[in-house]
């Protein structure tokens, strides 16, 4: 988190970076962890210009795999993710971990589980990360909310679908 300079010393997140991303995904992957790069950040990446507050990841739901993505949130500055427990994750549909920068776990997403969501996994190579983001089709699939922004991210993910087809 990030301290203002203010009486008030009110910690707060800030909004995540490319840079951000792929030091979190080259950790999850040194520790062969299993998650796909969702929401905002894998929109990004499919070309769609817009902001995002967090870094969304789908992941696997064996505890052993919860254990390897909380050991590398705790490297995060504030070790928001101390108090996580595997259990968290069937209590809740998506768990904020608000540090430095805020990342969000799920375990399912419009449905959508890793087992499933693993076929339509694209994987990036950037500064030598191998990054597993959500495809286009996965995306359409995910992006089924009611939320504006899932509306606009939808609409995006059809053109760019229909361009990519030539049609």
């Amino acid at each position: 988190m990030v301290t203002q300079d203010d009486d008030s010393k009110a910690l707060e997140s800030r909004p995540p970076q490319l840079a951000d991303l792929v030091g979190l995904c080259k950790k999850l992957n040194d520790e062969k962890a299993q998650y796909i790069v969702v929401g905002g950040m894998a929109m990004i990446n499919q070309g769609f210009t817009r902001a995002t507050e967090d870094i969304d990841l789908l992941i696997e739901s064996s505890e052993n795999n919860f254990a390897k993505i909380k050991k590398v949130l705790m490297t995060l500055p504030d070790q928001a993710a101390q108090d996580l427990n595997a259990k968290d994750m069937d209590q809740y549909l998506v768990i904020r971990v608000a540090d430095e920068i805020v990342v969000a776990l799920m375990q399912v997403a419009c449905g959508v589980d890793y087992s499933h969501a693993k076929s339509g996994i694209t994987v990036v190579k950037i500064s030598d990360v191998e990054i597993p983001f959500a495809s286009t089709e996965l995306m359409i699939e995910l992006k089924q909310g009611v939320r504006a922004k899932d509306k606009m991210d939808l609409e995006f993910l059809r053109a760019l679908k229909n361009r990519i087809n030539g049609s």
